[in-house]
């Protein structure tokens, strides 16, 4: 299932219309980071069209949420983020309804496509030394 489709079937947060909650490590896991970092990566994944599946930004603590394929957990040893899985929830916006202020989908296929753990665990290493690629 897509995570689209999962956030039309998720529950909603009391007193925050608009906002769902999603159980993370089922189908996909999550990758948190610094929103600065997250950027970069997402640059870097994009001019390298890699698979890129939902990324999510939340404004309020300067974050971004890449959803990875399960059990990725290993490809993030040594890096400033946060691995959620099996256990954890994540609050996200409905895909067709933002207002900006919290945040917003930066990516979210319509397909089941997740971000490629090594293509993300590269841009993040990259980033340290080399400039934002320039698209082909």
């Amino acid at each position: 299932m897509s995570l689209r489709q999962a956030l039309r079937r998720a529950s909603p947060v009391e007193r925050f219309p608009g906002l769902r909650l999603l159980p993370v490590g089922e189908e996909w896991d999550v990758v948190r980071m610094r929103a600065e970092a997250g950027f970069l990566a997402l640059a870097h994944l994009r001019a390298a069209q890699a698979d890129l599946g939902p990324v999510l930004h939340d404004r309020l603590s300067e974050r971004l949420y890449f959803a990875v394929p399960v059990d990725s957990s290993a490809s993030w040893s040594g890096l400033p983020v946060k691995v959620l899985a099996v256990g954890s929830w994540l609050v996200a916006p409905d895909p067709n309804g933002s207002d900006g202020h919290t945040g917003g989908w930066c990516e979210l296929p319509d397909d089941e496509t997740l971000t490629d753990p090594v293509a993300l665990r590269r841009a993040l290493d990259q980033q340290r030394t080399d400039p934002v690629p320039s698209p082909a």
